[in-house]
């Protein structure tokens, strides 16, 4: 009998051993930190900076969500919805801290009604809810001015984005919001870089009449977007994006040279995140 026994009581010994060591205490639980980007085309998917920004600039133990959506403002942004997603978000329990970054103002210049904000009034107004909102529930507003567009005129950068990106430095002091000043900050870089480097950040080369008028240091109009491409049949993934050549949106490298700019200005108007962001 003893050959019967033996075998079953090293099993037991095994399974004691097993859960004894499941529940072990000496590992520390970790408590992550967590960053939702809430935006436009510039930080969003496959044509800003925020993909990017979430896949190389922040540590493991950050939760990075890239919540920017093309051709929103802070008028469509609340009215679809996507701003009580993006809370739902920052509410979620289990994280150290949770922080909003909020960056709008190419399309609530746009001439689109549904986009549209006013400059001075509107616009200001829906930072300032946003800010509330992101305070009520429990997370960290941090305020983004908006990425500079790339067209130069005689050499210098015409920076359309200049008085919209003073309003939100004025609600950042009232309402003592930590400030990505990405506007100042990638007007600087692009003009450093002049108009024909600066063709670089798109997410397509310019054709040869563009980078002319670049060489030139007078860029040209952007072009019309392309057609959308045609629905993909079978059962694989059917999302497409449509690329283009324009003075606003970013390639791989307009994605990683803008995501390195918001990485280190995020570490300065944020301290408590320097540890958690890569530079």
């Amino acid at each position: 009998m003893r050959w019967i026994i033996a075998p079953i009581i090293a099993a037991a010994l095994a399974v004691g051993a097993q859960a004894e060591e499941r529940e072990r205490t000496d590992a520390e639980p970790l408590v992550p930190y967590k960053i939702i980007l809430v935006g436009d085309s510039t930080m969003a998917p496959h044509s800003g900076w925020g993909g990017a920004f979430c896949a190389k600039h922040v540590k493991s133990s950050v939760a990075c969500l890239n919540a920017g959506r093309g051709g929103r403002s802070t008028r469509s942004y609340r009215q679809e919805g996507s701003w009580d997603i993006a809370l739902a978000e920052a509410k979620v329990p289990g994280y150290r801290a949770a922080y909003v970054l909020i960056q709008f103002g190419h399309n609530d210049q746009s001439s689109k009604p549904e986009r549209w904000t006013e400059e001075k009034t509107e616009f200001p107004a829906n930072l300032r809810d946003f800010v509330e909102n992101v305070r009520a529930a429990g997370a960290t507003p941090v305020l983004v001015t908006p990425l500079t567009r790339r067209e130069f005129k005689d050499g210098q950068i015409r920076n359309t984005l200049a008085s919209w990106s003073d309003e939100v430095r004025s609600v950042a002091k009232a309402m003592d919001v930590p400030l990505v000043d990405l506007n100042a900050l990638s007007a600087a870089q692009v003009q450093k870089m002049g108009a024909e480097t600066a063709t670089q950040l798109a997410q397509v080369p310019p054709n040869a009449e563009e980078l002319a008028a670049a060489k030139a240091g007078t860029t040209l109009p952007p072009r019309p977007a392309p057609p959308a491409p045609p629905a993909i049949e079978g059962d694989g993934p059917r999302g497409q994006v449509t690329q283009k050549f324009d003075y606003t949106h970013l390639g791989d490298i307009g994605a990683e040279v803008t995501a390195r700019l918001v990485a280190q200005a995020l570490a300065q108007a944020v301290p408590a995140l320097r540890s958690q962001l890569v530079r």
